[in-house]
């Protein structure tokens, strides 16, 4: 390989590395939403899986049954996180070209 052509690839490796940095800043913008029981639970998280809002219905607030309530929180959470994280690995994947970085979602 010549210096010129590894010159481009440094390039090249630049470039991909400020577009990764742009797209990972644009990542905590990007939001996912995902519910449980029926929409009892609703749970709001950007893609760099921090939890934006809940919404909880009261009628799925049962003072018998909080076990209910903690299953319908904790679905509904772990959806959230892993549309996240999908979706943040989709957006990555645009910019690398499907080119599977170790680190990378």
């Amino acid at each position: 390989m010549g210096f010129g052509n590894m010159q481009k690839m440094m390039k090249q490796v630049q470039k991909m590395q400020k577009e990764m940095a742009r797209v990972q800043e644009e990542l905590a913008e990007i939001t996912v939403e995902a519910s449980a029981g029926g929409g009892a639970v609703k749970i709001v998280a950007n893609c760099h899986q921090e939890l934006q809002e809940v919404h909880i219905d009261p009628a799925a607030v049962d003072p018998d049954d909080p076990t209910l309530l903690e299953d319908l929180v904790l679905t509904a959470v772990n959806d959230a996180l892993k549309k996240s994280r999908e979706r943040a690995a989709e957006e990555m994947e645009k910019v690398t070209g499907g080119l599977k970085l170790p680190g990378l979602f």
